[in-house]
């Protein structure tokens, strides 16, 4: 069955799989529906901004990178949600990836010299002792530091299982920049990763990617739950959900063997363990692309 490929602001790069591949768009009458049905099955209100626990207030001193700065009360602030380029900061050998000084600069104009406050998502520190947390300057819930970057195409959503709070209003900002090809958008390294193409996602594996494909097949088991991208498990790109794990997928109503042959997009950290895979954490790592009807 043909692919057909459509881009809209919001939405960014959409793929349909024919006519009766996901229904909302027969549903809903316009992208602006659509992209909230999408954000509600893989987001949910419950973790919207409006959760969000006020945190500490001080003034931006430094900004060390794309998506950290530092408080003149010494707090070190990791801005969660997201994950600029990075740069190498000390490290030896370590390479610095495309549009960081961007980044960086990007931030340094929206956040230096600015009062900011902070408000708690989730954990509160990291285990490098670091502030996690989103940044508001003059606590103006428009003055967002994370959409900001994200919407100049300087950053991609990167969440983590004890912070999921805002990832829908990211997402949005994130589909946005790439359908406008902004920054990083723009770069070969940032691209989107075709499931099929096994070749390139072994080369890429200890990044943090984007990949999208069709699931063959949903392998269940007693201890994890494989989304299959192809017949040959052992060799084809595979999304791995530990069993521990599918508890927050079925709390929010999605039924994870309802995803065969479905269309999605899983971002995380590329491993090889059977072919190239994915492991997810939590359910904002997926977006689903398109539904097979029933």
């Amino acid at each position: 069955m043909p692919y057909f490929h459509a881009t809209s602001p919001l939405l960014g790069d959409v793929v349909l799989v024919g006519a009766s591949y996901f229904l909302a768009f027969s549903v809903f009458k316009s992208i602006v529906a659509v992209s909230m049905s999408m954000s509600m099955f893989f987001g949910g209100a419950a973790y919207a901004c409006e959760t969000l626990k006020p945190g500490p207030k001080g003034r931006v001193v430094e900004v060390t990178d794309g998506d950290t700065v530092v408080l003149d009360n010494g707090d070190k602030i990791r801005l969660i949600g997201m994950q600029a380029p990075k740069l190498p900061l000390g490290r030896i050998g370590y390479e610095k990836w495309p549009f960081a000084d961007e980044a960086q600069a990007f931030l340094d104009d929206f956040a230096m010299g600015e009062n900011v406050r902070i408000y708690y998502g989730g954990a509160r520190k990291d285990r490098h002792g670091r502030v996690l947390g989103h940044l508001f300057v003059d606590d103006d819930k428009e003055k967002w530091a994370q959409k900001a970057v994200i919407e100049a195409g300087l950053a991609r959503v990167y969440s983590f299982s004890d912070n999921r709070h805002c990832l829908d209003e990211l997402l949005q900002a994130e589909r946005k920049a790439r359908a406008e090809r902004r920054n990083i958008w723009s770069h070969d390294y940032y691209r989107l990763r075709d499931a099929l193409k096994l070749q390139h996602l072994e080369k890429r594996e200890g990044h943090y990617e984007l990949v999208e494909g069709r699931i063959f097949g949903v392998g269940d088991t007693a201890h994890r739950v494989y989304l299959n991208f192809g017949r040959e498990w052992k060799t084809d790109f595979t999304a791995v959900i530990d069993r521990r794990v599918v508890k927050h997928f079925t709390a929010m109503g999605i039924d994870l063997n309802k995803l065969d042959d479905a269309l999605v997009r899983v971002r995380g950290w590329v491993d090889i363990d059977d072919g190239p895979r994915i492991d997810v954490t939590h359910p904002e790592q997926i977006e689903v692309l398109a539904l097979k009807s029933k």
